[in-house]
């Protein structure tokens, strides 16, 4: 590929869990995008990963762009962006999810991710979002900057400060909706309940709750519950 050629093409690694999501996002920018190139797809932030040190080992041409759902299994995306910021830091993260959790959007953007969309946003100005990235933007959507900028203001406040260092250092591992879920676990739900209180797909849930575990560093729900049923209620809103 020239030069010219390649100044005028922006190629992308699509990154979701759900298949058929995946194979509809790489249609629509196809279509929508004929400068676009869709190097290839991967269903978790593994896949992800491998796909990049595979173009990298073979010598082949490295993507500019990669568009990464948050939640998937094995490993998710907000882990993924970690790893490809260090090793790859000529490579664009956008985040493209359903979650718009201010935690995960700060710690997107902590670990390099460049961009963090909705996927309720619209064809052509998704197009519109990528091609800004990759002339080196970064972009929030609108409907989560402003709610951010209030998240990141209260935390700057120091919670840790403020509690004297008494809470666990787990604590300050956990999001604002996973605290939420294991309020609810505590509560005796199952995931299908706690899906269904907060909106979500069960599938949803369960990478949550299998988040949580690792952040406890426990196997079980019985293990999640015994570390966590003393901490005051108003610490898991």
């Amino acid at each position: 590929m020239t030069d010219s050629t390649r100044a005028q093409t922006v190629r992308l690694l699509l990154v979701d869990d759900q298949y058929l999501f995946l194979e509809s996002l790489k249609l629509v920018l196809s279509t929508l995008a004929p400068d676009f190139e869709i190097v290839g797809t991967a269903l978790n932030g593994k896949e992800a990963v491998e796909t990049l040190d595979s173009l990298a080992a073979s010598g082949k041409e490295q993507v500019d762009i990669v568009l990464m759902d948050v939640y998937m299994p094995v490993m998710d995306g907000v882990a993924a962006a970690k790893i490809i910021s260090k090793k790859f830091p000529d490579i664009s993260v956008i985040m493209l999810t359903t979650f718009e959790d201010d935690d995960y959007v700060a710690e997107a953007l902590a670990h390099g991710a460049k961009g963090y969309l909705l996927k309720n946003i619209a064809p052509h100005m998704l197009v519109t979002a990528v091609r800004a990235v990759d002339s080196g933007s970064v972009l929030i959507d609108p409907n989560i900057a402003v709610s951010l900028i209030q998240h990141l203001k209260e935390k700057s406040a120091s919670q840790r400060g403020a509690e004297g260092g008494s809470l666990p250092d787990w604590y300050y591992e956990l999001t604002q909706r996973e605290r939420s879920i294991i309020k609810l676990i505590l509560r005796g739900l199952s995931n299908k309940e706690i899906a269904a209180e907060i909106h979500v797909g069960e599938q949803t849930i369960r990478n949550y709750v299998s988040t949580i575990y690792d952040k406890l560093g426990v196997a079980c729900r019985k293990d999640a519950v015994r570390l966590t049923k003393n901490l005051p209620p108003f610490y898991l809103e």
